[in-house]
């Protein structure tokens, strides 16, 4: 079972990120890829190995407790793999947990994927099994960003981070109308558009 790899971010795609350690390169799919970078500096990325018949999948988080609230929702029938990374994309871990324990079935219904019965079961499950989480998981501040200058293709780039998350093209066009004027980094882009799609429902 892996805890971490420690090593060279050397990509960064909507989907996933790709990072090197021992001459080998590990595709790892993240929550958000964007709040990664590539850079000459050795990182660290927690990992959760996922398998299943047809694949085996590394899922890569910024923090512990970011990994370990991924595995609490997994547990949830009805929350897959893919349906947990777009839950945590939010960069809001504390606001979804925060939402298990008074049972607010209109802020879960908001992610992909996640419908009244499965939110449901969200708090069925979960209530009262994640306070060891709450006061610990990261919640990034307002404007936080990896990111110090705006990259060419960056809201092309967010956009497409959504898509891969579930995010419906009509979803992912309201919001991207509401960005266009906007100057930001991928990154930024990624925060400002799950902060929009979070208010529309």
């Amino acid at each position: 079972m892996y805890d971490y790899i420690k090593g060279f971010i050397t990509r960064v795609t909507p989907e996933y990120i790709t990072i090197e350690t021992g001459g080998i390169g590990y595709q790892v799919l993240t929550p958000n890829p964007y709040a990664f970078h590539v850079t000459e500096a050795e990182q660290q990325v927690f990992i959760h190995h996922h398998v299943r018949e047809d694949a085996q999948l590394l899922m890569g988080f910024l923090s512990l407790e970011q990994r370990e609230l991924f595995r609490k929702l997994i547990t949830v029938s009805g929350i897959g793999p893919k349906g947990a990374l777009a839950i945590l994309a939010s960069g809001i871990p504390a606001q979804v947990i925060r939402a298990i324990e008074q049972e607010d079935e209109t802020f879960l219904v908001q992610f992909p994927g996640v419908g009244k019965k499965t939110a449901r079961q969200m708090i069925l499950d979960l209530k009262g099994k994640l306070s060891d989480l709450f006061t610990e998981v990261d919640m990034p501040e307002e404007g936080d960003s990896l990111f110090a200058l705006t990259e060419n293709g960056a809201l092309d780039e967010a956009m497409l981070a959504l898509e891969a998350l579930g995010y419906s093209a009509r979803e992912i066009a309201k919001v991207k109308k509401v960005l266009e004027t906007e100057d930001l980094s991928t990154e930024g882009f990624m925060k400002r558009a799950l902060q929009l799609l979070l208010k529309q429902q």
